[in-house]
């Protein structure tokens, strides 16, 4: 009898990160690799046309960052399942990750370990985290129990808006940003203007440091993915 594989994509700018990831997982039966992005455009494209199981997801991606990038895979792919794979241990980074649609979150510093399962798992329609943040959650909620705590009112980007906000922090000009998200350069700087008016910040250096404050271009180093390590 022939099991039917669970087909993953995986979405990094690293080409290191990716290389290690695959190796560990090629050594599982049940587990094949179909294809890999280095941007989060790429990784959309790549989730609509092979549909995989799964989609492991960095959170810092060029050109389209993780959030906006799962955002748009559960939106136009809803039977593929992503797995946020992340340096970032932050509550805040996992809450905004599971509102956008993903159903697990893993750090690359456990990734060796907990990989393979969060895949096996997230692939049944289940919700994987690392541990760590599973505690942490589990101690939030119990926390939260029978309270209610007000939201907070926080600014609300459309995703066209995030887009242009992340290229114009990584550099690109609105003629640039025009080619990318085959726009026209009118329609651009509208969006621009849009953001920089909801924000109340109105140059570029301002719109870089707000991108790396709330973690939508990437700062920190990058992680070692030890493949050899067991599964």
């Amino acid at each position: 009898m022939i099991v039917q594989k669970i087909t993953v994509v995986l979405a990094d700018d690293h080409t290191i990160v990716r290389q290690g990831l695959r190796k560990l997982l090629e050594a599982e039966g049940d587990i094949e690799v179909v294809g890999e992005a280095e941007t989060g455009r790429e990784a959309v494209k790549l989730a609509n046309k092979l549909k995989p199981h799964v989609v492991v997801m960095d959170i810092a991606m060029p050109l389209l960052n993780g959030l906006e990038a799962t955002r748009q895979i559960t939106k136009e792919t809803p039977r593929t399942h992503v797995l946020m794979l992340s340096g970032y241990d932050d509550d805040e980074y996992v809450e905004k990750l599971t509102g956008a649609g993903a159903v697990g979150y893993l750090l690359k510093q456990t990734a060796a370990k907990d990989l393979v399962n969060g895949i096996r798992e997230v692939s049944r329609g289940n919700a994987f985290f690392t541990p760590s943040i599973s505690r942490r959650l589990l101690d939030h909620l119990r926390n939260a129990s029978g309270t209610t705590r007000p939201r907070q009112k926080g600014v609300h980007l459309t995703m066209r808006e995030m887009e242009v906000l992340q290229l114009v922090a990584e550099g690109f000009s609105s003629k640039e940003i025009s080619s990318e998200l085959n726009l026209s350069t009118k329609t651009i700087e509208k969006h621009r203007q849009s953001v920089m008016d909801k924000l109340d910040i109105h140059d570029v250096a301002g719109l870089t440091r707000y991108a790396i404050a709330k973690g939508i271009i990437d700062t920190k180093p990058l992680p070692i993915i030890d493949a050899s390590m067991p599964s």
